[in-house]
């Protein structure tokens, strides 16, 4: 038999009070126990809003006695920088004021729902697949090719997260019209207190269906953030998401190493001239010499594909000793307009070949083969070889 979950109110407004107080006592399994407050209680539930200072300085204080097991928060204040703090506090929750009586009623059975499954030893871990997209140089489309593959993904009904890595030139904000959204820096301070509820609360969630995790506007996250807090976050985002597509930039360092070496898949990304190629082949040489990621797992993507190029994709392959998975045909107007707009090529252009090309891409990473009569003229005269 399961135990009660004890839940302590530390609200201010009686009208708060009271309507939390029927909440927990209409689902079973829940307790609120007005006998001992100061008590081990299992959730507690914090009103903030007076002084954020002294009131986040308490919740940490609680959470350092293990007296508390989560907190939720609830306030009447929405300004960014108390959702920030409350993050940062390691908050699993967040009601605003007025209560909305479904939506913490939604929280207390997902709750229980989670501690169900943990006390009976059934709690299965879903492992996503983490695809890492880097490019052989600057420009070459890495952004590109990580938004419209994760839109791709997407329309084949399937969750899926996307990672900005690119700390030199993030783009992906500009690429999906997203003007604020937690980062993965602030998550990663309360790493330890991150779970799947937590994480998915805290992403922008793009029209598309595409959830987002930006990384910091400065150094000061990024130097705070180490490569064991990426991995353990990489986990959560894998135990929460069927696919996390990582835009990794142009450059290798110590936390795109770090999710490199527990890629599924690593897809480098290039065009069709020697300077890329050459760097395609340092690249690849890195990977030995690392001995991450394996060879099978590295895929090489073409973009911006010209028909009749003057270098062949056969006397490129040998150039560099691998064979290209896929080839994104050019499309500079489709993809500028999609940019532009904020808004993704699958979108801006249905029917043009390179929205095609990134259909079935994302066809072919979930294991599916693309009909022939779905194939363009440009496809019939490249053997794809897929992901």
């Amino acid at each position: 038999m399961t135990e009660d979950i004890i839940v302590e109110l530390k609200v201010k407004n009686p009208r708060v009070t009271e309507e939390l107080t029927k909440v927990i006592a209409s689902i079973e399994g829940f307790r609120l126990d007005k006998r001992f407050p100061d008590k081990p209680c299992d959730l507690l539930i914090l009103e903030i809003g007076d002084d954020l200072k002294e009131e986040f300085k308490l919740i940490h204080t609680m959470q350092s006695s293990k007296k508390v097991g989560s907190i939720y928060l609830t306030s009447s204040r929405l300004e960014p920088e108390v959702l920030i703090e409350a993050l940062r506090a390691g908050a699993r929750e967040f009601f605003s004021q007025p209560i909305k009586v479904e939506e913490v009623r939604r929280a207390l059975l997902k709750f229980k729902e989670t501690r169900t499954k943990y006390t009976d030893g059934k709690a299965k871990k879903r492992k996503g697949k983490l695809i890492h997209i880097i490019g052989s140089k600057g420009g070459v489309g890495v952004t590109t090719i990580a938004v419209n593959l994760a839109a791709g993904l997407v329309g084949h009904d399937r969750s899926v997260a996307l990672v900005d890595m690119n700390l030199t030139f993030s783009e992906l904000p500009i690429f999906l019209d997203v003007k604020e959204s937690f980062d993965w820096a602030e998550i990663g301070k309360n790493i330890s207190r991150v779970d799947s509820t937590l994480l998915k609360s805290s992403l922008y969630k793009h029209p598309s269906g595409i959830f987002l995790l930006t990384s910091p506007t400065g150094l000061d996250g990024v130097n705070q953030t180490t490569p064991d807090t990426i991995g353990k976050l990489m986990e959560v985002m894998q135990s929460t998401f069927e696919y996390t597509i990582i835009d990794g930039g142009p450059l290798l360092e110590d936390l795109s190493l770090k999710i490199m070496e527990t890629a599924d898949t690593v897809i480098v990304v290039g065009v069709l001239n020697l300077l890329s190629l050459n760097n395609i082949k340092r690249l690849l040489w890195t990977f030995q010499n690392l001995g991450y990621p394996k060879k099978e797992t590295i895929k090489i993507i073409l973009n911006r594909y010209e028909k009749d190029p003057v270098l062949t994709v056969k006397e490129s392959e040998q150039s560099i000793d691998h064979s290209f998975s896929w080839l994104i045909p050019n499309d500079f107007k489709t993809t500028m307009t999609a940019i532009n707009l904020g808004k993704i090529i699958l979108e801006v252009g249905k029917n043009t070949d390179i929205s095609k090309s990134f259909r079935d891409l994302a066809a072919s990473i979930l294991g599916g083969s693309v009909p022939e009569k779905e194939k363009t003229g440009f496809w019939n005269k490249f053997k794809k070889t897929g992901l």
